[in-house]
């Protein structure tokens, strides 16, 4: 029998970024809403989302943010929508803590809005920590990499995070993450915080970090090339019309 306990049903949605990378091709809307075909970027990731069992989401946006609000309103494709504003940046981990306040599951799914993995949900579920002080990432060997910092992974424990520099081959931080409704009670972190640095990094330390590698297809839009390689390849991936 299936463990209903770790099933996700949530997810908060990353989608407050300006793309400056982007701006010689996507000038008038928030990196997420950048057109795929003839669809926003974000709306491709929630029919994802929904075909796999999620059912409410919540957008953690900031520039441009009423163009994503009067696009999706309060449901999408028969997601739940909800919005957590930032008023002013308050960097990956102050949005995802704040954004964090709207949801009510045990676990929650975390997502990057400018970034998409293939790889089904019920896989995730299968790894989710059995401890609320461990969270669990999505990784994806790539090759020929210097844009990416890699992850050293041990017996699915994270055990480091190197910087950017050309590899033939390694894991990345696909930018998918499980994490328990209270990850962040007690450290005592400010408003504002990196995730990356001032959460991940330290979490790695204590040996709290899970990974799951993926063979899925992976795309990041926030450059120029691959943006146009999305173009072509993204619709297909994600197989839904």
């Amino acid at each position: 029998m299936a463990d209903l306990t770790k099933k996700i049903k949530e997810a908060i949605v990353l989608a407050g970024g300006k793309g400056t990378r982007l701006q010689s091709v996507v000038s008038n809307v928030p990196k997420p809403m950048a057109p795929i075909g003839e669809k926003p970027f974000l709306a491709l990731l929630l029919q994802y989302l929904q075909s796999q069992g999620i059912e409410k989401v919540v957008l953690s946006v900031g520039y441009m943010y009423e163009i994503i609000q009067e696009t999706f309103g309060n449901s999408y494709n028969g997601l739940v929508i909800s919005y957590s504003v930032e008023t002013e940046p308050l960097g990956t981990g102050g949005a995802i803590a704040k954004a964090m306040t709207m949801t009510e599951g045990e676990n929650v799914l975390v997502l990057n809005g400018d970034s998409f993995i293939k790889v089904e949900l019920e896989e995730i579920e299968k790894h989710i920590p059995c401890s609320k002080n461990e969270s669990l990432l999505v990784l994806k060997e790539m090759r020929n990499i210097s844009r990416y910092g890699s992850v050293v992974l041990e017996n699915d424990v994270i055990t480091a995070f190197e910087e950017k520099q050309f590899k033939e081959k390694a894991l990345i931080n696909a930018g998918v993450y499980v994490l328990n409704k209270d990850i962040f009670k007690d450290k005592h972190l400010p408003e504002k915080f990196s995730f990356e640095k001032d959460f991940l990094e330290k979490e790695v330390e204590k040996g709290n970090l899970k990974g799951i590698v993926t063979n899925g297809y992976f795309i990041d839009i926030g450059v120029p090339e691959d943006y146009q390689k999305a173009q072509i390849e993204l619709v297909k991936e994600i197989e839904i019309k």
